[in-house]
């Protein structure tokens, strides 16, 4: 089969921390549908309805993207695979102004300097963030990778390389609650995961991939509508999804836990201390969210 390569190449700030954007995708060590060696992911995603492959390498000071199409599309835009690029590599993120306005916090200021530079990765799609949120609630996340992993090869979409394609909603459509129950889904997710499928593809859900400044709080109140959906779901998908940096996941452990280093607690903290605190960081509290993340991952 005949593939088409495009590329373009992003200049990276001096102190872009690339590994926590190769290790987000690493996650499951199948590598089913992401590859990652040294300093180079592969992944395999739908770009205008064809099997594709996105590669992006960081190289000193720039990254170097690359997407292989088997069924080249009518029309391709590289300016649409740039503005992909610099969604997923957190290059939009003002976090240069975080980071001047915490820099002095007396708790989390000497964190910052020393994970300074720190992004949040973006999903390639805003649905791959919602369906990753409605997978990984309540459950561990070795669990909730091996039930992404199987929906993956449910779908069973492929790149000619052998990639596996994250489905996107259309595909999903055509899932059955049965299909999605015997890869490893609860009733209720399998049901929340058909119903933003079918919304995506009606039309009844717009989930703005591409617009650069997505209508927030309409997209929020449309999701928590959505039953089986709640708020850290919601938080978790507009950071995921959009790069928004201002949802609290108070709710999550990992963050909890980030938390109770950081303020050398003995106890734990629970949701609503950590619903406080967060609060004094306004508009940045996904962004603090992800520094506690790497707090716990790195041992402190």
């Amino acid at each position: 089969m005949s593939t088409d390569t495009f590329s373009c190449m992003l200049p990276l700030p001096a102190n872009y921390r690339s590994q926590n954007i190769l290790s987000f995708h690493v996650r499951d060590a199948l590598a089913v549908s992401e590859s990652v060696e040294a300093n180079q992911l592969r992944k395999g995603i739908i770009w205008h309805g064809s099997p594709a492959c996105l590669t992006l390498r960081f190289l000193p000071l720039y990254a170097e993207i690359e997407l292989s199409i088997d069924h080249t599309p009518a029309s391709l835009d590289v300016n649409e695979l740039s503005a992909l690029a610099v969604r997923m590599l957190g290059l939009n993120q003002p976090i240069d102004i975080f980071e001047e306005c915490v820099d002095r916090h007396p708790q989390l200021g000497e964190l910052i300097n020393r994970q300074s530079g720190l992004r949040v990765p973006v999903t390639p799609t805003v649905f791959e963030a919602l369906s990753w949120a409605i997978i990984g609630q309540q459950i561990s996340v070795a669990a909730a990778v091996s039930i992404r992993r199987k929906l993956i090869q449910l779908v069973g979409l492929q790149y000619s390389s052998g990639l596996y394609c994250y489905p996107d909603a259309t595909h999903v459509t055509d899932l059955s609650i049965k299909d999605l129950r015997q890869a490893g889904f609860s009733q209720s997710k399998a049901q929340a995961l058909l119903t933003v499928s079918q919304m995506a593809v009606s039309g009844e859900l717009e989930l703005h991939d591409t617009q650069k400044e997505p209508p927030i709080e309409q997209i929020r109140q449309q999701l928590l509508e959505i039953r089986g959906i709640g708020p850290w779901t919601v938080n978790y998908v507009l950071l995921r999804g959009y790069g928004w940096l201002d949802g609290s996941l108070h709710g999550d452990a990992a963050v909890r836990r980030g938390l109770q280093v950081l303020l050398n607690h003995v106890d734990a903290i629970d949701e609503n201390q950590a619903r406080q605190w967060l609060e004094n960081f306004t508009p940045w509290r996904a962004l603090v969210a992800a520094h506690l993340w790497e707090l716990v991952s790195s041992g402190g």
